[in-house]
């Protein structure tokens, strides 16, 4: 919590402010029981009615004053507790954003947004409901046990038997709800999960009708949730009643001990009066601390939750006096091997040995799970390399500063992710500075044009959130389109045409195979939209089983072959039952492999692929 108050900045002053205010507002208030005391032993037994008066103005005056200083302490308490907790959701949003990958799998963000919003909420209503009773108990405590022992010692005895008997009881019930409270914000975790998986996935749920099984699900965490807060609100509200008992035995005592003394002269009325004033203010200063402490007790939970966040060690930083520059698309591998996380048994990749020359159009093909995904997101530095170095422009990319090094890899994820706002807005994610001439190029490219150009508002349409008003090959073309806007001198294709048609699919690598000055690597699962690729790796577990062209790979590597044949297979099929022949633009590689021709027969071509077809037709 000490730390966490370093955020509160320019709000320092008025906290201060207000703990002054608190105090002022509190010394008017325990004025009030001397001058009860005077106008009853002064005013009232002398029957002088100027006394009275006199000492009911100041009375008056006293309590005027302290409602003035409680109602500029709740000012600045309020300014004080909003504007600390603004800078806190500030400092945590910031330091996500420095996060790396392997940081952001530390925690779900269901979590991080119940961090940023419900906890930073416990904090500030500690400050404003907690701030007047932690500085305004204590005081009125001592001042409280001073006055009264001024007014009568044997009397305030009393406080030395009830006041231990409150700590014990306080004690006892922090001891208890604290986990509590820490296992409390856990729960709202899982319940922001649920709802920000029901919501984000609404369609599919109303797809597959499963309203009543997502009800259900909400419905259990739901119930989790009420039972938890119950148990441990059952026991925060026990101070209440404890305080009171308390409170009540000490006034009955008091009342009966104090009796005693006025029969026996030895305590005058009005002092009796104003110390059972100072008892109910002693008592109500304690029960302030009690509250404190429950608020204490659940902010610290959650200061806790907080603190992880920015605690969290940003594991890819820039270095210091980082290049500035990459001067070229060329990459290089150099026994590259990586895993997620320190403690793994495996590897996700295993001695990976690559070089990429800068301008050259490289494939990546491999089953799920071969981790090609992986392999790419080491470039840019989303994860650092467990061993071995992976170079850019002949540089390790550890050298490179972060934004730099960025800047000059664009990259396409499997996941497409556009926002909420004009398509313009998204565009420029890619180049801020960005003339619309230079976007309209881009979505050319991408052919992202064909369909903007009909839409009423071209470039100033607006996207929902997720952008769930674009179909699939939509959205692909808009994020292609966005990698494209920025001066990237390696752009990354991971899957990122796999809801694009085909023909449009070619369009697209034809317009890239224009820049011939940035490099350009793509994953996919299509072999189509790779046999044409200067070079293809095929990964196979992590490793790199072989590199090569397509009619390398196609005459010596298995597991191309058996990638070609599976995917084409269905394609010739389908074109021979439906025409009699292969259409030629239909994508094979080359003329060669245009095989089929009417009233032909079989052509052996690449190891019998051709003739097991016409076999299995009967000619």
């Amino acid at each position: 919590m000490k730390r966490l108050l370093k955020y509160a900045g320019p709000y320092k002053k008025d906290m201060i402010l207000g703990a002054l205010l608190v105090l002022i507002e509190t010394c008017f208030e325990l004025f009030i029981p001397i001058m009860i005391a005077d106008l009853i032993d002064v005013g009232v037994a002398n029957h002088d009615l100027s006394y009275i008066y006199v000492k009911g103005v100041q009375m008056i005056f006293c309590a005027l004053m302290a409602l003035i200083t409680g109602l500029l302490y709740a000012q600045f308490a309020a300014k004080a507790a909003y504007g600390w907790g603004a800078e806190i959701r500030k400092a945590e949003y910031a330091k996500v954003q420095q996060y790396a990958f392997s940081n952001l799998d530390h925690f779900l963000a269901s979590s991080l947004i119940t961090r940023m919003t419900t906890d930073v909420t416990v904090l500030q209503n500690m400050v404003n409901a907690g701030f007047r009773p932690v500085t305004r108990g204590p005081s009125l405590l001592v001042m409280g046990i001073l006055l009264s022992f001024w007014i009568s010692p044997r009397l305030a005895v009393v406080f030395l038997v009830c006041i231990p008997v409150l700590g014990v009881v306080l004690f006892w019930i922090v001891t208890k709800v604290a986990p509590m409270y820490t296992r409390l914000q856990g729960i709202m975790d899982r319940l922001n999960r649920v709802v920000q998986e029901g919501l984000t996935a609404i369609r599919a749920v109303k797809a597959f009708v499963r309203d009543e099984y997502e009800e259900e699900k909400f419905g259990e965490v739901n119930t989790n949730l009420t039972s938890s807060s119950e148990t441990t609100f059952h026991y925060a509200v026990l101070n209440l009643p404890a305080f009171q008992s308390v409170m009540y035995s000490a006034i009955v005592l008091i009342m009966w001990f104090g009796g005693n003394m006025i029969l026996k002269s030895n305590l005058a009325v009005g002092d009796l009066t104003g110390f059972l004033s100072y008892v109910m203010q002693i008592m109500n200063s304690l029960m302030m601390i009690a509250n404190v402490f429950l608020l204490l007790t659940r902010s610290l939970a959650s200061a806790h939750r907080i603190a992880e966040v920015l605690d969290e060690d940003v594991e890819l930083t820039s270095p210091k006096n980082g290049i500035g520059e990459v001067a070229d698309g060329r990459i290089e591998f150099e026994n590259v091997s990586f895993k997620y996380h320190k403690d793994a048994r495996e590897y996700a990749l295993s001695g990976v040995k690559l070089q990429i020359p800068s301008g050259q159009t490289v494939g990546i093909l491999g089953g799920t799970g071969a981790s090609k995904t992986t392999l790419v997101q080491l470039i840019p530095r989303l994860y650092d390399a467990t061993e071995g170095v992976v170079k850019v422009a002949g540089k390790d990319v550890r050298e490179y500063d972060l934004h730099a090094l960025r800047d000059a890899v664009g990259i396409i994820l499997q996941k497409n992710v556009l926002f909420f706002g004009t398509v313009r807005d998204n565009l420029r994610w890619g180049n801020p500075q960005a003339t619309d001439g230079e976007i309209w190029e881009a979505c050319k490219t991408a052919c992202a044009d064909e369909f903007l150009s009909c839409m009423p508002e071209g470039l100033d349409s607006m996207l929902e959130q997720g952008a769930g008003n674009l179909s699939g090959g939509q959205k692909q073309r808009l994020c292609i389109a966005r990698a494209l806007v920025g001066k990237a001198k390696i752009l990354i294709f991971d899957d990122s045409t796999s809801a694009v048609d085909t023909a449009t699919e070619k369009k697209i690598r034809e317009a890239l195979a224009a820049r011939k000055d940035v490099t350009k690597i793509i994953i996919a699962q299509r072999i189509t939209s790779v046999m044409n690729t200067d070079q293809i790796v095929i990964l196979e577990d992590g490793k790199v089983h072989s590199t090569g062209q397509h009619k390398e790979l196609l005459a010596h590597d298995p597991i191309y072959q058996e990638i070609y044949r599976s995917q084409m297979r269905g394609e010739q099929e389908n074109a021979i039952e439906e025409h009699g022949q292969w259409d030629e633009n239909r994508q094979m590689p080359d003329a060669q492999e245009r095989f089929l021709q009417k009233d032909a027969s079989c052509v052996e071509i690449k190891g019998g692929f051709v003739s097991e077809v016409c076999e299995r037709r009967g000619e």
